[in-house]
Parts: structure tokens; sequence; C-alpha cells
């Protein structure tokens, strides 16, 4: 069995002795917050969860928390369980790299520190599991600082 990028998605293909049969993955994205004692950072994620859901059908969208916030990292991993998935991203909604991203979130996530691969167990199989990288420096966030800057200048 292999994995394989094809155009905007990931295959699986099995060869035997005539044939190859392709199918389509199921990916589980696991978005991370951080998680606060203030209720808008847990709706913010959840928020973005539900709007990546909705944008694609790709992914199958759940959310954890790093701290505070219900539900935790282990307990939304449980949660994909549930589901019939072939490979696992984690996905910190964080801006930059920092102890979170570099330490905790790996721990939570069954990694060793500095590797970005592993396996998730899961009904009975186990499947790719990856972790991504926090949100860094992206043109689309400069955009949207300059819109936030024009919004608030509207208030002089």
């Amino acid at each position: 069995m292999e994995m394989h990028p094809y155009e905007d998605c990931l295959v699986i293909i099995f060869n035997n002795y005539r044939n190859t049969i392709c199918y389509m993955v199921t990916k589980g994205m696991l978005l991370v917050g951080h998680g606060s004692t203030m209720p808008y950072n847990k709706d913010l994620v959840e928020s973005y969860g539900k709007l990546i859901a909705a944008q694609t059908s790709e992914f199958v969208v759940k959310c954890g928390f790093m701290n505070i916030n219900k539900p935790s990292i282990k307990d939304a991993l449980a949660e994909f369980k549930k589901e019939n998935i072939d490979v696992l991203v984690v996905v910190p909604f964080f801006l930059a790299k920092g102890v979170h991203i570099e330490k905790d979130i790996p721990s939570e996530i069954g990694l060793p520190e500095g590797t970005k691969k592993g396996t998730f167990a899961l009904n009975g199989k186990t499947v790719p599991l990856v972790y991504a990288d926090p949100i860094g420096i992206d043109p689309l966030l400069a955009e949207l600082m300059v819109k936030n800057a024009h919004r608030a200048l509207t208030l002089l």
C-alpha cells in the first residue's frame, strides 16, 4: 500500500499481481487551539473548524485545546476513533513556534520532540499522523492586518 499525492488529494494505491486499486483517502484534521479562560478563544477556534469543514469536504475536522478548554487534545483524538479516516493531520492554530508547538503538542499527540510524522491507532488499524507547522508568515495574514488597520482608522 502506498500513499500518493494526486492533484489536490491523496490516493492510496494497492498493487497486486494483475490489478492496481486506487481510492481516495479520507483525511482527518485536528485543529489545535491554545485555550483560554475567556470564551472568545474557544469560539474562534471552533468557528474556524466549522468554516474549514464548510469550505471543503476533504477533511473530517475536529477541534481540541492545549489547556483550559474542552475538548482536550487527547479527547479530540479519541473522537477520531469514531471516524473512518486514512490519515490524521494535526494543525496548530498558533501564529509562531514556541513551547506548546515544539514540546507540548507533540507530547500530547504521541510524537517525539522535533518529529513531524508518526502513527495513530484507530479501530484496529494504524494510520499515518502528520503534524503541521503553525501559521507563520503568510501574505494573506498581512492583508488581514492591513484590513483590520483600515477598519480601526474608521474610528477616528
